[in-house]
């Protein structure tokens, strides 16, 4: 895979973040027994190259970064729960927290709203979307649900059986003959 015209294929964790590259897994992780602030705490202290600082106490770093990270997140009334305790949309959302904090320029979310109820997948789209437009975030996501990927995307590509067999905006994707034979349930035969 290419980013920015350098080949990532091979290149350790550590290094994909520090070209500016952030993901979010299907599975959520998190860190269960820390709570919701800890849970983003740690990854400004980590993004911030502070993870071995034995002269600072950890509760006094980044205390404004992870409580700005949390309203943006809408996590505030939960900020002290046990992470492992909150809802599996709340612990997305930590997720997307703990990615953000690194300051990505793209973000690859793997099917973000997996196992979310209606309302969770709702306010997942929406937040999603206004993070993407106000830190201009290029979010590159694998999604089945298709009202995900039309309320989301700015442009879509269409992979059937590992072979990309459309790329356009999402009405064109909606109107493309094999796009709606494949994933839409309609369409020419």
């Amino acid at each position: 895979m290419l980013f920015e015209g350098r080949e990532i294929t091979g290149v350790p964790p550590h290094k994909i973040c520090g070209m500016g590259i952030a993901r979010s897994f299907q599975r959520t992780n998190i860190f269960p027994r820390l709570t919701v602030f800890e849970n983003i705490q740690a990854a400004f202290i980590a993004h911030g190259g502070k993870s071995f600082d034995m002269w600072s106490l950890s509760e006094r770093q980044y205390r404004d970064e992870s409580w700005h990270m949390i309203g943006q997140l809408a996590l505030q009334d939960i900020a002290s729960m046990l992470a492992g305790e909150v809802s599996h949309g709340a612990q997305k959302q930590v997720e997307l927290g703990i990615a953000l904090a690194g300051k990505p320029r793209m973000l690859l979310l793997d099917e973000p709203t997996a196992g979310m109820s209606a309302q969770e997948t709702h306010e997942t789209i929406e937040l999603l979307a206004r993070i993407a437009r106000e830190q201009d975030l290029t979010l590159l996501f694998t999604e089945h649900d298709m009202d995900v990927v039309f309320t989301i995307a700015d442009k879509i590509a269409v992979m059937h059986q590992g072979a990309i067999i459309a790329t356009g905006l999402p009405e064109e994707m909606r109107r493309h003959d094999e796009v709606r034979r494949v994933y839409l349930g309609g369409g020419r035969r």
